[in-house]
């Protein structure tokens, strides 16, 4: 069991250095638009840059996916390397479909990684807001 939660708990942290990582990136993107971004007309330019942050999240998620599903692989929970992409993703995505299993002895990873996914969906809901935000007040001169 504690080598389980270790596991998890070091996942959580990897995924969670790779969504920081990407946050700082997509800062970085946007705060070199800023002066493209808040020049008129505002609508296509807050339709492209919420577009890449849409993108940029599939990325970091998909980035995030693939760590838990190399990990499984790597522990030799699944044979083959698609069955561990895509329990990581069901369980990521907390869909849970039961069509595959861990092993009892793997199961507890399983949760850890549908609460890892949950904070993950949060974190990006909270960046895509933000970004949406913080350009809106930009182009309309609050900020």
């Amino acid at each position: 069991m504690l080598v389980q939660l270790l596991l998890g708990s070091a996942l959580i942290c990897a995924t969670a250095f790779v969504a920081a990582l990407s946050w700082w990136g997509l800062e970085v993107v946007l705060a070199r638009s800023h002066s493209w971004l808040v020049r008129p007309s505002h609508g296509i330019k807050l339709i492209l840059a919420l577009s890449l942050t849409m993108l940029w999240t599939i990325v970091m998620m998909t980035a995030s996916v693939w760590i838990w599903a190399v990990a499984l692989w790597l522990l030799h929970i699944f044979n083959e390397f698609e069955t561990s992409v895509y329990f990581a993703l069901v369980a990521f995505t907390t869909l849970g479909f039961g069509d595959i299993l861990l092993p009892v002895e793997w199961r507890l990873l399983g949760g850890l990684a549908a609460a890892n996914g949950l904070l993950v969906f949060g974190l990006l809901t909270a960046m895509l807001v933000e970004t949406l935000t913080q350009i809106r007040l930009r182009q309309h001169g609050r900020i």
